[in-house]
């Protein structure tokens, strides 16, 4: 492999930007659309199931063209393809925004999930490429905080943007990021000379992926909502994406000139890492989730507050990603890791101590420390799952990364909203199965409340009424706070468990880097 021209620094980070501001809209778009639904329901005369459609098609078709990103790049060329993308979705944000009716809307989210998925591994590989191993740890974080950042301001922004403007604003703000990133693409992206062109189409593989990813993603999107197996439709769209993506495997195992190169996974440390990506997202998305329903169901807190709530983890999540980048090439990369595994765990461990009276700071301080954790997972993960993979394989690697990324997310947003309701029954049931009126416990709190609601000015009867439908609230509101610790608990298990999993992976070393030429 013939050494590649060198680019000078200025060139580097212009590269840098160009790739990140395209990434941070897409990433922001995903996270504000959430807040805005209700007033796209109001707006479009849609009902609850009806406009989650517009989330649920824009992740189908994330999860549809991500595994074919390597291999769209290798057909149309990185730059290409890279600008294909972001006209894609900078057109499809102002076709969302002028949308007169639900369905133009969800038509629109397909073509802007299509334009926006391949963007964060393609901007991951050409990073990968345009700087050696010893600045690559640097470049990852500046580019981190974009995209780390957007899922924890984006909800607020949305909610802002919805509340003061109206819900089309948070499509329309796109079209000048777009505009600017397609500029600044233009001008400085080239293509990579280590990719190879497919010499065909796998016309089979392109089915069984649709189908297979697709099928997945949409059983994990709805799944809660139609109470999962006790649905005909989940079954069958699970059984089928299920057949679809195992076949697909078996194609692309098989096949000379696969869309998704698995041999990527054979590398120690990629197959590690995509594993450890997985549970990681797993965790800080199922978190992030548990945290804003709780101060906002639970705390009763409204849509700005609970974003302040999550907004520390954005600022220690920049300190840790500023230093694990400035760390990573000189220490080794597992011990960064093992790191931020400690600090993830205790700070979910902390936050499963919950109350209904806890105070703002108990539940900030452990997002700072748990967005100081992520820092230093995703830095020193990133190097260690793709510093030894070959230049021509990165599109594809970065493909696969991001494909396990997206699912241990989806994963673990389907996860957090399920068991938070199954505990929650649990512990209702548990609960008030001690609750009788022959306790003496229960008998004189039942009293006590009684005489609470006659002083107030209420009969005997109805003040009798009102106390046992307050006890029982009582009894709900425990139950769901039990939840809701237990699935923080579970979370800082998964960080555990991932650092029996750290020495097995291999240190990178990098080496010295060469002065720039002039």
């Amino acid at each position: 492999m013939t050494d590649d021209p060198p680019l000078s620094p200025a060139r580097r980070w212009a590269i840098t930007f160009s790739v990140m501001i395209v990434t941070v809209m897409q990433i922001l778009d995903t996270s504000v659309t959430n807040v805005a639904l209700p007033h796209m329901q109001g707006s479009l005369s849609a009902g609850v199931e009806e406009v989650a459609w517009v989330l649920t098609s824009y992740l189908a078709a994330n999860a549809i063209i991500i595994p074919a990103t390597g291999w769209l790049t290798g057909l149309l060329g990185r730059k290409r393809f890279f600008m294909l993308c972001t006209v894609v979705f900078t057109v499809s944000s102002f076709l969302s925004g002028i949308a007169p009716n639900l369905e133009t809307l969800v038509l629109a989210r397909v073509l802007q999930g299509l334009g926006g998925g391949p963007l964060i591994p393609m901007s991951q590989a050409i990073m990968w490429e345009i700087f050696p191993l010893a600045q690559r740890g640097t470049a990852m974080a500046v580019w981190g905080v974009g995209i780390m950042m957007a899922p924890i301001f984006g909800p607020t922004v949305g909610g802002w943007l919805a509340q003061n403007w109206s819900w089309r604003w948070i499509f329309y703000v796109n079209l000048p990021i777009g505009l600017v990133g397609l500029f600044m693409a233009s001008a400085f992206l080239f293509d990579s000379p280590h990719l190879r062109k497919p010499g065909r189409v796998d016309a089979l593989g392109l089915v069984l992926m649709v189908v297979g990813f697709g099928g997945l993603q949409l059983v994990l999107d709805r799944g809660e909502r139609e109470d999962w197996f006790d649905s005909g439709w989940i079954v069958g769209l699970f059984v089928l994406g299920a057949c679809a993506l195992a076949a697909f495997l078996v194609r692309e195992l098989t096949v000379d000139e696969p869309i998704l190169d698995l041999g990527v996974f054979r590398d120690r440390n990629f197959a590690l890492g995509t594993a450890v990506i997985a549970v990681a997202i797993l965790g800080f998305y199922s978190s992030m989730l548990l945290l804003a329903l709780f101060t906002q169901k639970m705390l009763a807190y409204d849509a700005w507050t609970s974003g302040l709530v999550l907004a520390p983890g954005g600022v220690g999540n920049m300190i840790s990603l500023i230093l694990s980048g400035r760390l990573v090439a000189r220490v080794d990369q597992r011990l960064l890791l093992g790191l931020g595994c400690v600090l993830n765990a205790g700070s979910l461990w902390a936050m499963s101590n919950l109350a209904l009276s806890i105070d703002y700071w108990s539940l900030a301080w452990p997002r700072f420390v748990q967005g100081l954790g992520m820092g230093f997972i995703f830095v020193p993960l990133a190097t260690l799952a793709l510093a030894t993979i070959r230049r021509d394989r990165l599109p594809n690697a970065t493909a696969a990364f991001n494909v396990v990324r997206n699912l241990g997310g989806s994963v673990g947003v389907a996860l957090a909203t399920t068991l938070l309701s199954r505990r929650s029954q649990y512990h209702q049931t548990t609960l008030v199965g001690h609750v009788n009126v022959w306790s003496a416990d229960t008998a004189a709190r039942l009293q006590e409340l009684s005489q609470r609601f006659v002083a107030q000015g209420a009969d005997p009867f109805t003040a009798e009424r009102q106390a046992t439908a307050l006890l029982y609230r009582r009894v709900l509101a425990q139950a769901q706070l039990l939840a809701y610790a237990d699935e923080f608990w579970l979370l800082a298990a998964c960080f555990a468990v991932i650092l029996a999993v750290i020495p097995l992976m291999r240190r990178v070393r990098a080496e010295p880097v060469a002065p720039a030429a002039d």
